[in-house]
């Protein structure tokens, strides 16, 4: 089931390497390897850009239609047939789908996954040939290889920083600071306006913004820098968007068909 979405994006990592390498784009503190990795994480988040989008101002909605669904909760708490019957009518003319936030998660989780067996398997998956994939560059700044853990020993020393003789995986750091980032953004987003979020909803949110960090940094420790690599960049995508589609839609109040 996961060689579904690990041998397309095997052929893209592929393809963008061959293009990279072609035209002169593979460095040696930037290999063409490394640049594939984040062309082809730019390439899924610019996709799945529109999604996301409908998805905030959807979230939005959800959140200016709160006042008006508690009025409807509390005149109709003994009916629940009418009650249901009510707020689906609201949803419509504000064009809000509570479902709405479901559909990225699920279309970037399979992603995710592709991207974890990927870097786990690169030879496998993309370029088909252990020789070929020994010889190459497979540098990223300060990364030695990013095919290989941080803590790994490439030619004697560190993959990653290293000071005192201990390893700092930086880019393991990275990975937890962005998650972080991007979490606490969208947890905002999701909080701002909304009075009728329940207070498990927020207790939930706020465990989230702090373990998925947490699990990452530990991925970040003990995974192909590639993941990682992967992951920060998209963050950093998630981070941007964030903050233009929220000034995007600040002033929404609602859109009523």
């Amino acid at each position: 089931m996961i060689d579904l979405f690990a041998k397309p994006l095997g052929l893209l990592l592929k393809f963008v390497y061959d293009t990279s390498v072609s035209i002169g784009l593979d460095f040696k503190y930037l290999s063409a390897y490394a640049v594939a990795i984040i062309v082809a994480t730019i390439i899924f988040k610019l996709l799945l850009l529109p999604l996301n989008i409908k998805q905030a101002k959807s979230m939005k909605n959800l959140q200016v239609v709160q006042p008006k669904l508690q009025e409807l909760q509390k005149k109709y708490k003994n009916d629940p047939q009418t009650l249901n019957e009510k707020t689906l009518e609201l949803y419509k003319q504000y064009n809000v789908n509570p479902l709405g936030g479901c559909l990225p998660l699920l279309i970037q989780f399979p992603i995710l996954i592709a991207y974890f067996r990927v870097m786990q398997q690169p030879v496998k998956y993309v370029f088909g040939n252990q020789a070929l994939f020994d010889q190459i560059n497979k540098a990223f700044l300060w990364i030695k290889d990013i095919a290989l853990q941080p803590t790994a020993i490439v030619n004697g020393v560190s993959n990653d920083l290293q000071i005192a003789g201990i390893t700092i995986p930086i880019i393991a750091i990275l990975s937890a600071l962005t998650t972080y980032l991007s979490s606490k953004m969208m947890s905002a987003q999701n909080q701002q306006g909304s009075s009728g979020q329940n207070q498990q909803a927020q207790a939930t949110q706020k465990t989230m913004t702090i373990v998925m960090p947490i699990m990452f940094l530990v991925f970040g420790y003990t995974y192909p820098v590639g993941f990682t690599l992967y992951w920060t960049v998209s963050n950093i995508f998630q981070i941007v968007q964030q903050y233009f589609t929220n000034k995007t839609i600040v002033n929404l109040k609602g859109e009523s068909s």
